[in-house]
């Protein structure tokens, strides 16, 4: 009987490498009282911004408060209309809907079920203020094209970068590619904090301040029994950034760890009667997740938890779909709802090794040949 189980992300093997560093952050974070701001929170927004070649960067409590404190740094409100690919996670539409504007909607690629400019192109009113262009599964979307189309409508680009630490678009790093970039260090990403965290990224300093004024209750910098803005708590603590400071040294380490994974998936599954999310010949994905689809999501799904083999869906339920939307009109999205009903996340950790990788692959191939959809292995 099998023995070996494949988590879907395997986070203890990953900390277990750092066990000792973690421990020294520990004893200096406590050691100094700086839990809240300070020197390690200051190192690591000065990390974060040189790797992803931005001039600035604020640490904050989480990604959701990154993409709400974004669109109210760029005055976005009730009134506004802010373009969002339905294929995402909820917080990028309940950001819009927490400044008081309205996520508009759009369908995405059917190639990279990310959003692109055609779709957002169709989707811009007089009342449309910005677009959150998702970088989904570790791939950046088609970042020139929606820069040209966001300028000539004169409306804001903001990235939500969640999935996509250390991706690229023509060598530019997700984030640095926008008026903002939003990032999530929940522990579950590339980059993964020991509870919440996130981030944004510019090149305007502007922005920066007011982003770090507006999540610190409104404070001046120069003078912090001042506030000149309404703001709330929304601070990046001195454990979490010390955390992310040690780990980003790993980081590229284990997107090409990762890389690896994925390049042994495509190479086995080529066979298979199931679509792979494509990467785009000017990308290099971070490989946050790696997303295949088949009509019998469901049932193989099914069959590869039999065989000890965790997998994920990443979405079944778009966000047009959620209860806060569900009644709001929006513009035909086929490629989005086929795609809810069809994806399935494969294991992706820099932690597989061989052995899993092909378990897996064997499994699926099984689970597809027992379904009457897959191809026979030749002999």
């Amino acid at each position: 009987m099998n023995t070996l189980r494949v988590s879907f992300l395997d986070l203890p093997a990953m900390h277990r490498e750092l066990g000792p560093e973690f421990d020294d952050i520990w004893r200096r974070v406590t050691s100094s009282g700086q839990f809240i701001g300070g020197e390690f929170v200051d190192q690591f927004e000065r990390d974060w911004a040189e790797y992803c070649g931005t001039r600035y960067c604020v640490g904050v409590s989480s990604g959701t408060a990154a993409l709400e404190l974004s669109l109210r740094v760029l005055e976005i409100g009730p009134g506004d209309e802010v373009i969002v690919p339905a294929n995402t996670f909820i917080a990028s539409a309940a950001a819009v809907a927490s400044v008081g504007a309205t996520p508009v909607f759009v369908d995405v690629d059917p190639a990279t079920l990310l959003v692109s400019a055609q779709h957002i192109e169709a989707a811009i009113t007089p009342r449309t203020a910005a677009v959150i262009a998702v970088h989904l599964y570790g791939q950046p979307a088609n970042m020139d094209e929606i820069r040209r189309t966001a300028t000539a409508a004169g409306i804001f680009v903001v990235e939500d970068a969640a999935q996509a630490h250390g991706a690229t678009w023509r060598g530019s790093r997700a984030g640095s590619m926008s008026d903002i970039g939003c990032f999530s260090f929940y522990p579950g990403k590339n980059l993964g904090a020991l509870g919440d965290a996130g981030a944004i990224v510019t090149n305007d300093y502007a922005i920066a301040e007011k982003v770090r004024s507006m999540s610190n209750h409104g404070r001046m910098r120069e003078d912090p029994h001042r506030h000149e803005m309404l703001g709330g708590n929304h601070r990046l603590d001195g454990l979490q950034a010390a955390a992310l400071s040690l780990k980003l040294r790993w980081l590229d380490i284990w997107n090409t760890k990762r890389e690896r994974v994925a390049d042994a998936y495509k190479a086995s599954l080529a066979k298979f009667p199931i679509e792979l999310v494509e990467i785009a010949g000017p990308a290099r994905s971070s490989h946050h997740l790696f997303v295949m689809q088949t009509d019998e999501r469901d049932r193989v799904r099914k069959q590869l938890a039999s065989a000890g083999i965790s997998t994920g869906i990443h979405y079944p339920i778009p966000c047009h779909r959620q209860a806060p939307f569900a009644q709001q009109r929006h513009s035909p999205l086929p490629v989005v709802e086929r795609a809810a009903e069809r994806v399935l996340s494969l294991p992706m950790s820099p932690g597989l090794g061989e052995a899993e990788v092909h378990y897996v692959i064997d499994a699926l191939d099984r689970a597809l040949d027992q379904l009457g959809t897959g191809e026979r292995r030749e002999p």
